[in-house]
């Protein structure tokens, strides 16, 4: 098994974060195999950055991602980069209210107001554990207990409340539109 994703969007939304935490996830709380790479822009918050992380269940024997299975966009320019690489059946998970996207039949499109639904939590800043939360509920590359006790495991103690909401708030927006979608 050989699970690809890259998060994509602009310095400053924790996109490398949202990587390593994967990453994190699939190694120490699922028990596989799992390889990081990171680019950026030289800005310091603003410039373009991505994050790529191939898990598996042998060790990674190439680190680059050819075609991802999922891709977590949350910038326009990300979008414009990178969604015509998603591989065909796979998931596009945009963040609605900083991209804007054409309708695909190849791809799942799914959006999440996560920058919102941060906001609503008091701190924007926690945009990308909503759309982990969400990744959790949307793709089976790692498991939700593993990524929630990754994003718990990286951030200050006295955040760890702010993030759990974070996380189950995105969880729960896929998991009732997937409920309503069904009905």
């Amino acid at each position: 098994m050989r699970h690809e994703i890259r998060f994509a969007g602009f310095g400053g939304q924790g996109i490398v974060s949202a990587g390593r935490i994967t990453g994190n996830a699939a190694v120490i709380h699922d028990g596989n195999h799992a390889v990081l790479t990171q680019n950026y822009g030289p800005e310091a918050r603003g410039g373009a950055c991505a994050a790529e992380v191939v898990v598996s269940d042998e060790p990674v024997d190439y680190p680059h991602i050819s075609q991802p299975e999922a891709l977590v966009i949350m910038s326009q320019e990300a979008y414009e980069k990178f969604s015509s690489q998603v591989k065909e059946g796979g998931i596009l998970l945009l963040d609605e209210d900083l991209v804007e996207h054409e309708e695909r039949s190849d791809v799942k499109i799914v959006e999440v107001p996560a920058t919102r639904i941060a906001e609503s939590l008091g701190r924007k800043i926690v945009a990308n554990v909503v759309m982990l939360g969400a990744l959790a509920a949307a793709w089976p590359g790692v498991s939700r207990d593993a990524l929630l006790n990754a994003v718990l495991g990286s951030v200050p103690p006295h955040t760890k409340d702010l993030n759990k909401s974070a996380f189950d708030a995105g969880y729960e927006y896929i998991s009732k539109e997937a409920t309503h979608g069904a009905a």
